[in-house]
Order: structure tokens, then C-alpha cells, then sequence
């Protein structure tokens, strides 16, 4: 043979080489740091404490610009699309982040949705549904804490992470004018008033 040969270059569709060519703030933009190993959360969620997992999962997602894969602004091209490997590909990134951040038992159960979009309504539909046996808990907890041994600010960070928990779950206190009225502190203030060891805790 003489010369050399030319080597056929393969371009995978939705590689890395397309990927640099999206602005960092596109949404199917992953950034060279990204793995699908990676949790977005330091303790995964074993059924306990949904809202404050929930939450945490919604800033990290939000820093990420990748909250459009949960709440349905992202939504999946038509398969001939050439959109669709970059979006399937930041999918499966969200979703593999997502399964991380659950426990076991919970992310076999939720680990074959097609969609990222599809394991969070499931979550949500499982544990993100206020109750009132969930309210009456958090209710009685703050009425019966005291702060014993704690230190001032130890005792507030505690009944200030109840009243935030309660405060998500309690659809008395929404409000559509997001509060402008007044509303939500006034309820607060009612149910405050209404049991004074909420306001001051029983020494």
C-alpha cells in the first residue's frame, strides 16, 4: 500500500463535540464536571423529611439550569428531531442525578420512568401530598418544644425549621397574591396567639 490512509472520523450524534457548541446556559447544556454519579444531595431521601429534600433538590437543580426537565418547560422533540439525542441526553443525566439522591428501596421503585418528568410527578404524587396526620405532627411538635439545654439560637433554628416544614405542607396558608395581603402572617400570628407554647416554648 502506499500512502497513508485516511481514517474514517465517527461522529456520535449528541457527543461531546455537539454538546460545546450549546451556550452554557442552554438547558441541554452539561458542563465537563457533570457525571451521572453524581448526588445532588447530601443525605438521600428514604421517605422522611420530603419537603426539606425536596427543596434542596430544587436549588441544586435550579444552579444547574435543569429545572425545565421536572416541571415540563423541557420538553421532549420529536424523536427525528436533531434535538433529541442532546435532549436525551441531559434527561438521562437529570434522571441519573435524581436516583442518586433517593434511597434504594425508593429509586428501584421510580428507576424505569421514561422521563425525568415522570420519576418526579411520582415522587411527588407519593410524598409530596400534604396530610393532615403529617400537619397534626409537625403541629405538636412545636407546641411541646422547649428549649431545655439548647442555647437561644440552637432552640430557634429548631422551631424555625417546623414552622417552615408546616408552613409548606398547610395549604391554609397560601395565599395567590403570594402573601401580599398579609394573609399568611396573619394565620401565623392566629395560631401563635392560639397556643402560646408555639411563641415561646414550655420551660
Amino acid at each position: 500500500m502506499t500512502g497513508a490512509e485516511a481514517t474514517p472520523t465517527i461522529t456520535a450524534t449528541g457527543s461531546t463535540s455537539q454538546m460545546k457548541n450549546l451556550d452554557s446556559n442552554h438547558p441541554y447544556f452539561l458542563h465537563s464536571s457533570d457525571s451521572p454519579g453524581m448526588s445532588l444531595v447530601n443525605v438521600p431521601f428514604d421517605g422522611r423529611g420530603y419537603q426539606g429534600w425536596r427543596r434542596s433538590i430544587l436549588i441544586a437543580l435550579s444552579a444547574k439550569n435543569k429545572l425545565g426537565f421536572i416541571d415540563g418547560i423541557c420538553e421532549e422533540p420529536k424523536p427525528d428531531s436533531a434535538d433529541h439525542p442532546l435532549w436525551s441526553r441531559a434527561n438521562d443525566m437529570v434522571t441519573s442525578w435524581l436516583l442518586n439522591s433517593l434511597s434504594k428501596d425508593i429509586g428501584e421503585s421510580v428507576i424505569y420512568s421514561k422521563t425525568t418528568r415522570n420519576l418526579w410527578n411520582s415522587l411527588e404524587h407519593r410524598f409530596g401530598q400534604s396530610n393532615g396526620a403529617k400537619l397534626y405532627q409537625l403541629q405538636k411538635e412545636i407546641s411541646t418544644s422547649v428549649q431545655g439545654n439548647n442555647n437561644i439560637s440552637s432552640y430557634f433554628t429548631t422551631l424555625k425549621k417546623l414552622w417552615d416544614e408546616m408552613d409548606s405542607l398547610s395549604s391554609h396558608q397560601n395565599c395567590s397574591c403570594d402573601c401580599a395581603c398579609g394573609g399568611k402572617a396573619k394565620m401565623a400570628k392566629f395560631l401563635e396567639d392560639k397556643d402560646p407554647a408555639i411563641s415561646h416554648g414550655a420551660q
